[in-house]
């Protein structure tokens, strides 16, 4: 695949990502409580999920960087080159 190949693959990612996040905004009001009632967790709580959403965002960085790179690598379309294989090469020495 082409370079361009790559780019539209990309792009065509990037708005199933950002379909998804269109959806789940669109539907978060949905299952709305108010929350002055139900809310009473002090800032530790916040600090602790502020901390693990920031854990989970370290891991996706070089998840997708990891998938792009696969992607790109698939993509590009080359070859190995064939190695072969003597007798001496499988004992070691």
């Amino acid at each position: 695949m082409k370079d361009q190949d790559i780019k539209v693959l990309v792009r065509m990612l990037m708005g199933i990502v950002l379909a998804l996040m269109v959806v789940i905004t669109t539907v978060s009001p949905a299952s709305a409580v108010d929350t002055a009632r139900t809310y009473n967790s002090g800032v530790f709580v916040i600090i602790f999920l502020g901390v693990c959403a920031l854990i989970v965002v370290a891991q996706l960085v070089p998840a997708l960087l990891l998938m792009l790179g696969a992607i790109k690598a698939l993509a590009s379309g080359r070859k190995r080159e064939e190695v072969p294989v003597t007798e001496n090469s499988r004992d070691g020495s």
